[in-house]
């Protein structure tokens, strides 16, 4: 039974991608011109689905919202305003709560678009744009739950989403504007100078410091690493894998400078950039440390994997 619910789900998604043509384009045209919303209507497992189409086209760049075709007889239907579209569903496309507020909104003057499996019901008739998700059979074995219908109702919804985000160049930047608080808005978000540490935060030292005044810097800091600056400028790093190598030489630490064990030149990063890219430079060096720089390669900052990971970019 399981599998040939599967069969019979996978066929009914086929018919209904075979039977796609100007109605839908015609759908996808009126949602991209429009400038108002979005306005998704169904009763029942086809309620259910329009919330779920409603959610898909508000984070894929067209602004939409779900109304309960039964709150909407009671004032709800003041939420749609005049140029809004509306896609009503119903796979008999004789839902009573739908089709009593037919009337109120052909006088909205809204763009109706009726998703339906009955292309001679009320619905369909009354729609500005009728798409078909006609399903030749419901897995349910008594052909009474909907099961295909809904399953074609939500495919089409993610054809349309798809579509949309497609003719409106929609990137992977602006689904992280809308989806801030998941990975992928972190990633595309979430800059250095958001996470790096700065001011009296960075561990620094002046190019002749002792060796005993950088060990403490960078221990009272608690970054693993410290800079050597000259002023505000950038001239080297020393952090405490150097230390632990440096113990092995058995050389007299005590009468060493900054400038004689810094790293020159080391791995830097722009307070600008984005945190990921932070995060592929240090994978890619083998480092667990970065001095963030200005334009003028002045120190402004630092950044380590334990920022990183406290802010889940990695």
């Amino acid at each position: 039974m399981a599998r040939q619910t599967f069969d019979i789900e996978a066929q009914a998604l086929r018919e209904v991608r075979d039977s796609l043509g100007e109605a839908f384009t015609a759908a996808v045209g009126a949602m991209l011109s429009t400038r108002g919303r979005v306005v998704v209507m169904g009763m029942g497992k086809s309620g259910h689905v329009g919330r779920k189409i409603a959610a898909t086209l508000a984070s894929t760049g067209t602004p939409a919202f779900f109304v309960h075709p039964g709150e909407a007889s009671h004032g709800d239907l003041g939420m749609v305003q005049p140029g809004d579209v509306v896609l009503a569903i119903s796979n008999s496309g004789e839902s009573d709560e739908i089709n009593a507020v037919l009337p109120a909104l052909r006088r909205l003057d809204v763009t109706l678009v009726g998703m339906t499996g009955k292309p001679q019901s009320t619905l369909a008739r009354h729609a500005d744009i009728a798409l078909l998700c006609a399903v030749g059979q419901e897995a349910c074995p008594l052909n009474l739950a909907p099961t295909a219908s809904t399953t074609a109702q939500m495919a089409l919804g993610d054809a349309l989403a798809v579509a949309l985000l497609d003719a409106r160049g929609f990137r992977e930047r602006d689904f992280a504007q809308s989806h801030p608080g998941g990975s992928l808005g972190r990633k595309l978000l979430m800059h250095v100078r958001d996470l790096m540490r700065s001011g009296e935060a960075v561990p620094r030292v002046a190019p002749g410091a002792s060796f005993s005044e950088l060990v403490h810097e960078m221990t009272r800091k608690g970054l693993g690493a410290t800079a050597v600056v000259d002023g505000p400028q950038l001239l080297g790093i020393f952090t405490d894998g150097d230390l632990r190598r440096l113990i092995e030489t058995g050389a007299d630490l005590r009468a060493l400078k900054a400038t004689e064990v810094m790293h020159a030149n080391p791995r830097r990063v722009r307070a600008d950039a984005l945190a990921v890219d932070a995060a592929a430079l240090m994978e890619q060096h083998r480092v667990n440390c970065l001095l963030v720089v200005d334009d003028d390669d002045a120190l402004v900052g630092a950044i380590n994997t334990n920022d990183l990971l406290r802010a889940k970019v990695i």
